[in-house]
Order: C-alpha cells, then structure tokens, then sequence
C-alpha cells in the first residue's frame, strides 16, 4: 500500500446557514492522481481551501506525512509541502517567468542574482518535464504555459502535494493532454495530485482514485475499473441519471440569423470580432468552440444589441437588425442566455416575479397599460417553477439568494416562454451540476427540434459534439472554420482553437494517418 501523505479526519466547517463540511474523511496517497467530485455546493472546494490553509476547520484534523498539522494561514500550508493552483492565476503580467516564480519566494532578498536565479528555477522545471522560456513575460505566454508557471511556482517551493482546481477550464484539448502528461510524470516522480472537477471524461482517463462529495458529506469512492461515468454520476447524484450518448441530429431549415462581415470593437478599442460570417438555421444547434478571451463575449454581445457593430451586417428572419434595438430584437423572436446570468441575465435584488417580466412588462400578457398584473404574473410563476423544477423557498425573496442552477432555469424560464425563434446560449451550464446541466442541455434540443436555430457557447467539446448539428471555431475574432457533426473530432477543433486554419489540419491528419 502506498503511502498517505493527506489524512483529513473528521473534517467539520459551517457557514452561517450552510454546513459545507460535515465529519468528512479524505486521504490522499503518494503518487497518485486523486480527483475530487460534487456537485456545485457540495463543499470540495472548502475541503481544498482548508488543506490550503485559505480556511480553518471547526473541528478536525490534517495530518500530512503522519504527522497533524495546524494551518493559520496559506503560507503554514506551503511550508507543509501543499500548493494549491486556482482556477484564475496569480501572475504578474509585466514580471518573466523567474520573476514569477521568485515572488514571495523565502529565499529572494533585496539584491537578486537574476542568471542564478533563473538557472535554479529552470533546473526545477527541466526535472519536472515543464517546458518554460524563464526570460519570457507572462502577457506573452499562452494560457497553457500560464498554468505550467504557476505549477512550477508551487514546486519551486518544494510542495509535494498540488491541488489544482478545474485544471482544464481554459485550455484547448492539446494543452489538457500535456497538463495531464505533466501531471503523470509528477505522480510518476512521488508527488500526490489532486484535482477539483467537473468534466467525467477528464476524471474516468487520468484518476487513480476518486472521492465524491455530495451535500457536505462523503457519498463514495472509486478506483480502477470502478471509475466511469454511469457510477460516479449515480453518486454525485444519490440516484441514476440516463445518459443519453447519441442525440438524434436536428432537420435544419430556412437561416434565421446570417451574420456577415461583422467587426466589433472590445471593451479596450481593438477588434474583437475580425470580419467573420455565418449562418443560424432554424431546427438545427451550431455550436461555438474557442478558448476563452477569442471575441465569443463581443459576438454575442452584438448579436443581441448590447453591443454596437462597427461594420458587417446581422440579419434575422430577413429583416436587417444591425443598428436595432434590444427590444425590437426580443420582438423579433431573439431570446438569449448571457454567460454571467446574475450580472446581465437577472437582476440580483428582485425577486422571481420582476425577473421574469424583463422580456415581457410591455406586452398584454402582463396586465393593461402601465398597470401590472401581479395575479397573472404569479401564476407564470408557479408554472415555472413547476416546469422547470425551480428550487425557491421563498418566491418574494431576492434572486440572489438563488443557487447557480436554479438562477440558469429562471433564465431559461424567462426567455424560452414566448417560443423564440432563435436562441443565443452562451456557457450555458457553466459552474453547475451534471443534473442541471443535463436538464439543460436537453431544453435547447427540445426548442431546436420546435424548430428554433441554437447558438451555443461551450467550453465543453465533449458537448459540443454531443450535442450541436454543426461546430464553428474561433480563434482572436475570426472563424477557423465551421465543420458538420459527422466531420467534427477533439483533435481537430483543438488545432482550429490554436489557429491552424482547416488546409493546414488537412495536412497534418494526411501525414499522420501515414
């Protein structure tokens, strides 16, 4: 039997109202890849943060290497041999690699040899298998290389024990197969790896072992032939969800949104959306791969009205949109579902009733003229709630003392009640549970079988390809390309997102299928 290196006993941490840890136990072997599963709220991430030293538990106790362990603060937990890498790094932008990794660092002083301390971190690097230019500047490097700097952080400071949480959050699928070569290699080599994530495929291909969580509680555990989807899934959720592996393909129509030469400006001035054209069809999803940070936001963002196009043209059923209003375009048919669904989709201090009269306060439906009424409204109400098995204890209260799920059906809700004729999604199920997610995904198959074109966002390709008709990549504002269902493969769009155009990956897939 290996050796344990993380013992959790007896684990117990609780908010005001929440019980995010409850009695739990973990352990953690040397040499092993160990992911860690649950829902959204089902407390992994503050188990992390307390072996971190970010939380201290009310009761419990950490024992690494056999020996217990009592962490006031972060740097405790470092000195202890734990490193903790977040979803969103800590970089300076404007420091190099070795600047980077020094930061903080005991052993930098007011005078720093440079040379020598960039020959010792790129020793470090070389014997973990991280390849890193030490004199590049972090704004010149790739989100992939981002993630290795910040590996290398935590190793340079001897940890022994890496907790990533959601790793391959913003990675193409190239760089997640080389994070999770690194991290083999890293096991390999006696270091204890934990991952915090949601993606099943990831988990069932490079986990030795598995914990999951549900509800601040332990719910199982797994290993080697115990680890796939159908069983963890069963205990994430204490009940079995049908997986549904083949989605029947929608019957594409007529286009219900032709979006040509379109240029739009980001938030800084620079073109975010390079020129790029496509077509939505009606009956069909077409979703939208890329790396985050490509011109996705801005896309959307001008689709719908809430940002201006500096050239092209958007058209939806026939009629010219570009330069018209957010309300003509709702009027029109548009729905749409933002990616921050508290800051944009809802407004956070109203309650249910208010949220769901945003796309609709002017029409009939919610009373005459300027009056409102509230008994019809509340009847919507009550059949969202039922329809979309909406969790909400009290329906006056403020949206946002909602759960990220329950926030993502109000959305839906919302928007899919008046049966519109185009749908832009964008990370639709981001930050939820498999449970939502798939009730989720299987609303947008529902409205495109009603015969609505579905434009979906996702960082998910296995989503993607499970469940669009057709797959556009793009990459620093342009599309790479757009490719049907039957031609689409992860290895294949993972090149697009990195920007080789379609002749060029032709190329590469003729010399390698030699």
């Amino acid at each position: 039997m290996p050796e344990a290196t993380v013992e959790l006993r007896g684990i117990t941490k609780g908010f005001p109202g929440v019980m995010a840890n409850e009695n739990v136990d973990f352990t953690a072997y040397r040499g092993e890849i160990h992911a860690l599963l649950g829902e959204n709220g089902a407390g992994k991430s503050t188990l992390m943060n307390i072996l971190a030293g970010l939380y201290r538990p009310d009761s419990g106790d950490i024992l690494i290497e056999g020996k217990k362990q009592d962490f006031h603060r972060p740097a405790d937990a470092i000195s202890a041999g734990i490193g903790m890498i977040h979803q969103h790094f800590k970089l300076v932008d404007n420091f190099t690699v070795a600047e980077n990794v020094a930061l903080g660092h005991e052993k930098t002083g007011f005078l720093v040899n440079k040379k020598k301390m960039a020959q010792d971190i790129a020793a470090v690097a070389t014997a973990n298998a991280l390849e890193l230019d030490m004199n590049a500047y972090v704004w010149q490097l790739s989100v992939g290389e981002q993630q290795r700097v910040e590996i290398l952080k935590m190793l340079y400071r001897n940890a022994r024990i890496l907790v990533l949480d959601e790793p391959t959050a913003v990675l193409t699928p190239q760089e997640s197969t080389r994070l999770f070569d690194t991290l083999r290699e890293m096991a390999r080599n006696g270091c204890t790896i934990i991952i915090i994530t949601h993606k099943l495929a990831e988990v069932c291909d490079v986990a030795d072992r598995v914990t999951v969580m549900r509800r601040g509680k332990l719910s199982g555990a797994a290993q080697g032939e115990e680890i796939n989807y159908q069983n963890l899934t069963s205990m994430m959720m204490n009940e079995n969800i049908k997986i549904d592996a083949n989605v029947p393909r929608g019957t594409p129509g007529e286009d219900v949104l032709c979006v040509k030469d379109l240029r739009v400006l980001g938030v800084k001035g620079t073109v975010a959306v390079d020129e790029i054209s496509f077509s939505l069809r009606a009956g069909e999803i077409l979703g939208v791969a890329g790396v985050a940070g490509n011109g996705q936001r801005e896309l959307t963002e001008a689709i719908c009205g809430l940002r201006p196009a500096e050239q092209g043209t958007l058209t939806f059923n026939g009629r010219d949109m570009t330069r018209e209003s957010v309300r003509r375009r709702i009027d029109e048919g548009l729905a749409f579902v933002p990616e921050d669904r508290l800051g944009t989709g809802l407004v956070g201090n109203m309650n249910m009733a208010d949220n769901l009269l945003l796309r609709t306060y002017w029409s009939k439906e919610a009373g005459k003229g300027m009056n409102i009424d509230y008994s019809k409204v509340n009847a919507k109400v009550d059949e969202a709630i039922a329809e979309y098995d909406i969790a909400v204890g009290n329906k006056k209260a403020p949206v946002r003392l909602m759960s990220g799920g329950n926030l993502q059906k109000v959305v839906l809700a919302r928007e899919l009640s008046l049966e519109p004729k185009a749908i832009v999604a964008a990370y639709p199920v981001r930050g939820l549970d498999i449970g939502a997610m798939e009730m989720i995904y299987n609303l947008l198959v529902s409205e495109r079988d009603r015969g609505a074109g579905v434009l979906m966002l996702s960082e998910d390709l296995d989503a993607l390809l499970k469940y669009s008709d057709r797959i556009m990549v793009l990459y620093r504002g342009r599309v790479m390309g757009i490719m049907d269902k039957a031609e689409a493969r992860i290895g294949r769009i993972g090149m697009m997102m990195m920007g080789t155009t379609p002749e060029e990956v032709a190329k590469i897939e003729a010399v390698s299928h030699v």
